[in-house]
């Protein structure tokens, strides 16, 4: 067995795929090109480091549970002009994740606050931070069945660690007593230690109304307004527009 074989199978027992794969190409650039020893092995290195961190984004994304993919480049910031492109842009630094800031998404139904949401936890996912994306409903109801089952603070302490938790759509459907204070245990759990982003379609004057007891609902939002960025978006709707785009796209195919 030469050498290079055992170069080859060395590389294999120790998983640098990527390190073994560019390898036999590369020692052809070295040598016409006289390439440092160190430069060459700094080259090899960064692509298997590149090859693992893009394995390790892809194996996060997938666990965070987002209902769909979608970057900000997806967005259509010209359809809802209501928003501050700069700013989503800037909030894709993920500083506010270091910040331990939260994030609130308030509009009508359809103006693309769980896109946002998305969006963002994607790109904290692609970063390796462990996301998670929730809808509201879904939460209560795992938090309810760990409260019945007396698990309650194993599956707080669950939810308290992911460094973003997406909860999505607060205020759809009522929340009962319990929920509400099963919720309020979470976010202050998660109160300045981890950030979290929400989307309502609720004011939050009416949040009150929704977590049906109008002092854990101003604790809740006294937690999660504090070291928050508030988006209000005040545009029309997408699947409105979807829809009329199918009639139209309809209405010419039959013309």
């Amino acid at each position: 067995m030469t050498s290079y074989t055992k170069l080859l199978n060395n590389l294999e027992t120790l998983k640098l795929e990527k390190f073994r794969s560019y390898l036999p190409n590369y020692i052809e650039e070295i040598t016409k090109n006289q390439i440092p020893f160190t430069d060459a092995l700094l080259h090899l290195t960064e692509k298997e480091l590149d090859f693992r961190n893009d394995r390790a984004s892809k194996i996060q994304i997938a666990v965070s549970a987002f209902p769909f993919e979608k970057t900000l480049e997806d967005f259509d910031f010209d359809f809802q002009p209501s928003i501050n492109k700069a700013q989503l842009l800037d909030l894709e630094s993920l500083r506010f994740l270091e910040n331990k800031e939260n994030i609130l998404f308030y509009g009508s139904s359809g103006v693309g606050k769980s896109h946002l949401a998305v969006a963002l936890g994607i790109a904290a996912a692609k970063k390796r931070y462990i996301t998670y994306f929730i809808s509201c409903h879904d939460l209560i109801m795992q938090l309810n069945k760990a409260h019945a089952e007396n698990r309650l603070e194993a599956k707080l302490k669950h939810f308290s660690k992911y460094k973003l938790l997406i909860i999505d759509e607060i205020g759809y459907l009522p929340i009962d007593k319990q929920g509400a204070n099963l919720l309020f245990q979470l976010i202050n759990k998660r109160y300045e230690k981890n950030s979290t982003i929400i989307t309502t379609n609720q004011p939050f004057s009416k949040w009150g109304e929704v977590f049906s007891d109008i002092t854990l609902a101003n604790a809740i939002l006294d937690r999660l307004i504090h070291h928050s960025t508030i988006i209000k978006i005040t545009g029309p709707s997408y699947r409105l527009k979807d829809k009329m785009d199918q009639l139209e796209s309809k209405k010419s195919s039959n013309n």
